[in-house]
Parts: C-alpha cells; sequence; structure tokens
C-alpha cells in the first residue's frame, strides 16, 4: 500500500515511515519542509494524490489560545485534500484521556481534531497514547526554578516514541478501526515520583519537589491520563528507556 506520512519527518512520522517502508510498503514522509501546509492547504493535494492511507501526525506549535485553530485548520484542509484524492483511510495521533481534561486547551484542541475526523467522510483510525518518555526533559524545564522542580502527584503512564510508531504504523496498515485505540506504557507513576526517577538516573543538580499546583499537569483531575479498557501495553519500561 501507498501511505502518505503527514509531519512524517517529525519525532513519530519519521518512524512510522521507516516501519511502513521495511514492511514492504510504500511510506513518504510529508512537512512544511517538503512543501506540504496543512495550513495553507499548499502541497496537500499533491502530498496525498496516489496514496491509500493518510497518517497524520501534525502537531500544534503551540500549547496555548492558537492550538485549536491549528487543528481544525488543519484538518479541514487534510480532508478536504484527502477526499478529493480517493484517500480510503485516515490516522490520526491523539492523546489518553484528552476529553477529561476541560482545563486544558490544548487537550480540547485535540478533541476537537479527533471529532472533526469521526464526522468526516473518510473511513479512519484514532491511535491514543499517553505522555512519551522523550518528553520528560521538557516537563521538567516547565517548572524548575533554579535547583527546583516543582511537579504534581499527578498519575503517569509513559511510553516510548518507537512504541508509539509501531502501534500508528500498525493501525494504518489495517482495516479503518472507525474508533479509537488507546496505546500505553507498561508502568504508571505519580509525575513528582518520575521526576525523581529521572533526575537521580541523570542527576543535574535539581531535586523535586511535590506541587500539585505546579505546571500545566496540575489542570488533570485524578487518573484521566492513565490507559483504561481495552488498551494496547507498549513493552518498553521507563527504566529501561532511561538507561
Amino acid at each position: 500500500m501507498k501511505f502518505a506520512v503527514i509531519g512524517g519527518t517529525g519525532l513519530i512520522g519519521s518512524q512510522v515511515v521507516k516501519k511502513l517502508n521495511a514492511a514492504g510498503h510504500e511510506a513518504v514522509p510529508h512537512s512544511m519542509s517538503t512543501g506540504a501546509d496543512v495550513i495553507s492547504g499548499q502541497g496537500l493535494e499533491e502530498a496525498v494524490a496516489g496514496a491509500d492511507v493518510v497518517v497524520n501526525v501534525t502537531n500544534s506549535p503551540t500549547f496555548d489560545d492558537a492550538s485549536p485553530a491549528f487543528f481544525r485548520t488543519s484538518m479541514d484542509n487534510l480532508l478536504a485534500a484527502s477526499h478529493k484524492g480517493g484517500v480510503g483511510h485516515v490516522v490520526i495521533l491523539s492523546i489518553v484521556g484528552t476529553d477529561q481534561v476541560p482545563d486544558l486547551v490544548y487537550y480540547r484542541a485535540k478533541a476537537l481534531q479527533e471529532d472533526i475526523l469521526k464526522a468526516g467522510p473518510i473511513p479512519y483510525s484514532i491511535v491514543r497514547a499517553t505522555q512519551f518518555m522523550e518528553f520528560m526533559d521538557a516537563v521538567l524545564s516547565w517548572t524548575t526554578e533554579g535547583d527546583t522542580v516543582r511537579l504534581p502527584t499527578t498519575p503517569i503512564q509513559p511510553i516510548a516514541a518507537q512504541d508509539v510508531s509501531d502501534t500508528v504504523a500498525d493501525v494504518a496498515a489495517g482495516t479503518p478501526l472507525n474508533g479509537t485505540l488507546n496505546v500505553a506504557g507498561p508502568d504508571a507513576f505519580p509525575l513528582d515520583e518520575l521526576g525523581r526517577i529521572t533526575l537521580n538516573a541523570h542527576p543535574d543538580g535539581r531535586t523535586v519537589v511535590t506541587d500539585d499546583t505546579a505546571g500545566m499537569f496540575a489542570a488533570v483531575h485524578g487518573d484521566a491520563l492513565i490507559a483504561k479498557g481495552d488498551t494496547r501495553i507498549a513493552p518498553t519500561h521507563y527504566s529501561d528507556w532511561l538507561s
């Protein structure tokens, strides 16, 4: 099959392209750097031309109030180009619990992206993943003040980007789900504990202080970010990833 991977030069997209090509498919990466602009729509029809499946792993450049407009415009443009090109399956990557965190505008934006896809004219699949292990450095930096990192006790179930990419590629190569598949790492931690584990493995002089008002994840209530029900559990443990 032929795949157009939009956002195909990034962390997840590049690995999806690699996996699909290794399986004998033809997967082509597309991004701003290749001339495919999901906001203006320029180059999208050319990017998806002849594709059986479109995989969309583009992301908003910010987590703020601009993110809903990004996902609305990008999905409208991509679905229009895909429908015109006769694409038979569109896959997007979303976040576990995205519809359970109304206080975070970025999560509301991802829920909007899902709703636009569901209402569209093309068979679809949504892969919802938990928080990427690769993002822990950024999470630590958001609430660092001097040598102190303030983190809430929000439960997190981290997953390796490679495991996310493997799942996206597997779903893309299959029959459209017309629904959602959750994928999560094998272990759950309070975020403050995960921060301590990270800094103990790679000490840099910082220490973690528990603060349930600190950072973006303070807006998450309960275990909204923990995968439940029918979830694919990925193989990579955080301790193995760190080492």
